[in-house]
């Protein structure tokens, strides 16, 4: 689902909250295959105060791992982030299909918080899993809203960095491409991004629930800096040094702390379980990790063990064909380049 159309396109620019990854990708035989790659994770200049509001900035940024990276599109595809944009998914019951764009709008206005003149709409039908009755009355629809205002400013910074915008879509779906491909089973996806927790319930390749939390990578290692009295570097490199081990005692204080900032995290994916499974008559299948965070050590096993379920760090090279030579540091960079990934991926697979 996108909120532009689009013509096609193998360039995925993902803008995060204080990093820009950028993924070119080709058409092989096989599918997707690798151009080239580049990200930079040192926005300190902006992180502070809101990069949206200096185009030119972010421009210039996105130009330069470009021109680092040898890019060679003009064309590109980005995301909106999955906290700034609205999702539902619409039940129209008895409604004929050439009344369905109106009884959208008439539902929208229900459900969105905002007034639809500010809102860029986009929505798409679910198909019925099952030819019953009672599915051929119903007509479910994914509804997708953001700001006119956010999009707008994603407008901006690619006309200021001379690169064509072909789309915008959500992240949910970049990942959703990148992470499940063709698997239409009952999956969570769990994004730990640097300021914020996105999580969606995806089933038959549809997001059906979505929620955000602020919590994220930022908010461990500022914990683990104020318990032990260091800085955000120092702290950065124990988060990651330790992890969540086996906490033996009080003394360990950095896993504890750990394990204490990620339990909102815990207490969203548990309400989140059991909300889709009072809704639909499924259940959660497995649970899959992506963001920088997700590689936090023992992260994956944590959750596995307090939740009852498989969970796993996502691999989005899996339909991508790639040098052998770079997979150990493609592995290590794949949860942070996820949503560009599948970006880039969006008219070749």
């Amino acid at each position: 689902m996108s909120l532009f159309s689009s013509k096609k396109s193998h360039l995925g620019i993902d803008i995060g909250t204080a990093s820009i990854k950028i993924i070119e990708l080709e058409r092989g035989k096989g599918g997707a295959r690798l151009l080239t790659y580049g990200f930079t994770e040192d926005l300190k200049e902006i992180a502070k105060g809101d990069w949206q509001n200096d185009p030119k900035y972010t421009a210039r940024v996105i130009n330069e791992i470009c021109k680092k990276a040898g890019v060679t599109s003009r064309t590109a595809v980005a995301a909106l982030p999955a906290f700034s944009v609205f999702s539902s998914v619409l039940n129209l019951a008895n409604v004929d299909q050439k009344d369905l764009s109106s009884a959208v709008h008439w539902e929208a206005k229900k459900v969105i918080p905002l007034p639809l003149e500010e809102m860029v709409l986009d929505w798409k039908k679910i198909e019925p899993v099952d030819n019953s009755k009672e599915e051929k009355n119903n007509t479910k629809v994914l509804l997708t809203g953001a700001p006119k205002t956010l999009v707008k400013k994603y407008v901006n910074i690619f006309k200021e960095a001379q690169i064509n915008l072909l789309s915008l879509e959500t992240e949910t779906f970049s990942l959703i491409r990148s992470l499940l491909g063709n698997d239409k089973s009952n999956v969570m996806i769990v994004e730990v991004g640097m300021s914020t927790t996105d999580i969606s319930v995806v089933s038959q390749s549809i997001p059906l629930l979505s929620r955000s939390i602020d919590v994220g990578g930022l908010t461990i290692t500022k914990a683990i800096s104020n318990n032990l009295g260091v800085g955000v570097e120092r702290a950065e490199q124990f988060k990651y040094d330790l992890g969540i081990t086996s906490i033996k005692s009080d003394e360990d204080i950095v896993p504890k702390t750990v394990v204490d900032t990620v339990s909102p995290i815990i207490n969203e994916i548990k309400y989140m379980m059991n909300l889709f499974e009072n809704k639909n008559s499924g259940k959660v299948e497995k649970i899959v990790l992506s963001g920088g965070s997700s590689l936090l050590p023992n992260f994956s096993n944590y959750l596995s063990k307090i939740l009852n379920i498989n969970v796993i760090i996502g691999d989005p090279w899996a339909r991508v064909s790639h040098p052998v030579d770079l997979k150990p540091i493609l592995n290590e960079l794949g949860p942070k380049l996820s949503v560009a990934i599948g970006l880039a991926m969006r008219d070749i697979n």
